[in-house]
């Protein structure tokens, strides 16, 4: 296939300046482009199609100002169109695969011009009186791929005008687009007045600084009935860990991982695969801006940029978060293990027969998810592992809604329970722990539980005889676990049958630091439910007790 997205695929996947996310979507999709997907294929006729109106296209203002789009459109821009306009069904071409088109970039990478361009593309390719809104944290954000729109279309004679008369109206609220009928209009900020539209297309621009995911949700739901929806999801980093963008961009993992099926996701995650020595490396620089690659005044901006954080600390969240794609917190955060690394101790079965195991607990509250882990070690100093969660029937569609996570297709897997009712049964629990043994041909050696909403049940399993060991949620303990089990992990002596929400909790889990730089999971600063990594280590926390530090270390039984 020759074009501009495939080259850039080809030449791209062997750079270190390609992030690792984004070299995972440039393999899947480079599959499609050399026919070896059954299912989908690049339409040559849409194609053409794009590169002709690009060459059409001029732009209207900056270092390339009356250049066409075709000529100096950089690459990650020409990867997202292509991949977004021109993949389609094998068994229907006029379905395009993509839904959703994610994009995770700095400022000055063109993200909003991008979207600008592919809703001109919309303008005259897509059905008769379509539809189009941008939503975004405030009216003027929402306002701006509208004035992107208008200035594009302005200096483009070819588009804009025919025989004398126009194709489009710009007007102050929308465009309209004479010859298809179509629409664009930004929609302001709102809690509660964007549904009851039927959007062909909509932008939601820096979603980071979205309080809530009501507006992309809102739209999302108007698109039920259309042949061909689309919703463009890009943002920025901003400073928190809590917001609808991360919960996008945590999901688009989950499809690259291959922990979730969904064809309908492409994501283009332009964000450093390591975040240390910042002030020195400047390979995160470069993987969280494309532009800069093929811009020299953009990268000389960015030394500035860095320079100036450096030396100035009140720049430096600014700098981090807007320009590199790094979440700034002040204490330490990072990924506790890469979901890659835990994928690689999958096996297919794990015989438990006859062997001594320790057990972890992590109750959470009554509504939300709990967990229970089982432990051991073989003889090759292996951990083997195995763990359950437990969540109620009546909030699972709320929990699908808020986390991204397909719970019921997981609990088909077994290794999750539905509770019916709003609240979790620890009665099922603890009927669930008094039958291991039997079930699984094990010795429960102990039961480790974090105090807070556990007294009841280890009340209960303490008079059948099992022996209850609390673990203090607390660096000073958790740290020596943590550490054992990631680097057990990072060393293949980890195996666990498959568990996709075990490894969602993996990709979710986010370790912290104390002032003694003792490192524990912080479901606090974790991006998403972490129950079964924290009922895993609780376990760990038991068996490096027996095996690796002897009986010295935390005895607290009751």
């Amino acid at each position: 296939m020759d074009s501009k997205a495939y080259d850039y695929c080809v030449k791209a996947r062997r750079q270190k300046t390609t992030p690792k996310y984004v070299k995972i979507q440039m393999r899947l999709w480079q599959r499609i482009c050399e026919g070896k997907d059954k299912k989908y294929f690049i339409s040559e006729e849409k194609l053409t199609q794009v590169e002709s109106i690009t060459k059409l296209l001029i732009m209207p203002k900056g270092l390339k100002a009356g250049q066409t789009i075709y000529e100096c459109a950089n690459r990650h821009q020409w990867l997202f169109w292509t991949a977004i306009l021109c993949t389609v069904h094998r068994d229907n071409p006029d379905k395009r695969r993509y839904e959703t088109g994610i994009m995770e970039i700095c400022r000055k990478n063109f993200k909003t011009y991008t979207i600008a361009i592919l809703f001109i593309i919309l303008f005259l390719i897509e059905p008769k009186f379509s539809r189009f809104f941008s939503v975004a944290p405030d009216g003027a954000l929402s306002k701006e791929i509208k004035d992107a729109i208008s200035e594009t279309l302005r200096s483009s004679p070819a588009i804009y005008e025919f025989k004398g008369e126009k194709r489009f109206r710009l007007l102050r609220d929308y465009i309209t687009c004479n010859v298809t009928e179509s629409t664009m209009t930004p929609l302001s900020y709102s809690t509660s007045r964007m549904d009851g539209r039927l959007p062909n297309a909509f932008i939601a621009d820096e979603v980071g600084a979205l309080p809530i995911a009501y507006p992309i949700e809102a739209m999302r739901s108007g698109q039920l009935n259309i042949l061909n929806k689309l919703g463009c999801i890009i943002s920025t980093k901003y400073p928190t860990i809590d917001n609808p963008f991360e919960a996008e961009v945590k999901y688009a993992k989950q499809v690259l991982d291959g922990i979730v099926k969904d064809d309908t996701v492409f994501a283009l995650l332009y964000e450093p695969d390591d975040t240390a020595d910042w002030e020195t490396n400047d390979l995160i620089m470069k993987q969280a801006n494309p532009a800069a690659l093929e811009i020299p005044e953009i990268w000389q901006d960015l030394l500035k940029k860095r320079a100036r954080a450096i030396a100035v600390e009140s720049a430096r969240e600014n700098f981090l978060t807007k320009h590199c794609n790094i979440i700034y917190q002040g204490i330490g955060t990072e990924t506790y293990i890469d979901v890659s690394d835990v994928q690689a101790c999958r096996c297919t079965h794990i015989d438990w027969t006859g062997r001594t195991v320790y057990l972890g607990m992590d109750l959470s509250e009554s509504t939300d998810n709990t967990s229970v882990t089982m432990v051991s070690v073989d003889d090759d100093e292996n951990i083997l592992a195995e763990s359950w969660a437990w969540i109620p029937e009546d909030m699972v569609n709320d929990k699908i809604q808020r986390e991204k996570v397909d719970y019921r297709t997981l609990a088909k897997g077994g290794k999750i329970v539905i509770c019916q009712g709003r609240v979790v049964d620890y009665n099922v629990i603890e009927e669930f722990i008094l039958g291991i043994e039997e079930k699984f041909g094990v010795t429960v050696q102990a039961i480790g539980y974090d105090r807070w909403n556990a007294l009841s049940t280890v009340q209960k399993l303490s008079k059948e005889g099992y022996n209850l060991v609390e673990i203090r949620q607390h660096s000073s303990i958790l740290s020596a676990p943590t550490k054992f089990l990631k680097e057990k992990i990072l060393k293949r002596e980890f195996l666990y049958e498959s568990n996709p929400l075990l490894e969602i909790n993996f990709q979710n889990a986010k370790c912290t630091y104390d002032t003694n730089m003792n490192a524990y999971v912080s479901k606090k600063k974790s991006n998403g439910k972490v129950d079964m990594v924290v009922s895993l280590i609780n376990a760990v926390c038991l068996l490096q007790k027996d095996v690796v530090f002897g009986d010295d270390f935390l005895i607290q039984t009751i």
